[in-house]
């Protein structure tokens, strides 16, 4: 990939996981950092899990790394 890259996570859907884009490509539903990592892997990049969440060129919308699945009430 030439240049920056841009990484989007969603915000959690009402059904849990989460849409990851890519350079504006829909790479799919991840439901955990496992997954990012794996889509960012089939885009060309070796992600460690562990390293997704701090990368700078994620941007984790709505909510932060360790929100997956849709709000739940008490």
């Amino acid at each position: 990939m030439a240049g920056p890259i841009r990484v989007i996570v969603h915000p959690p859907s009402p059904t849990g996981g989460r849409r990851v884009r890519v350079d504006g490509e829909i790479l799919g539903l991840a439901h955990n950092a496992v997954d990012v990592a794996e889509f960012l892997r089939r885009a060309g990049l070796e992600i460690d899990p562990v390293d997704v969440v701090d990368l700078p060129w994620v941007d984790w919308r709505g909510v932060g790394p360790e929100r997956w699945g849709p709000e739940t009430s008490s």
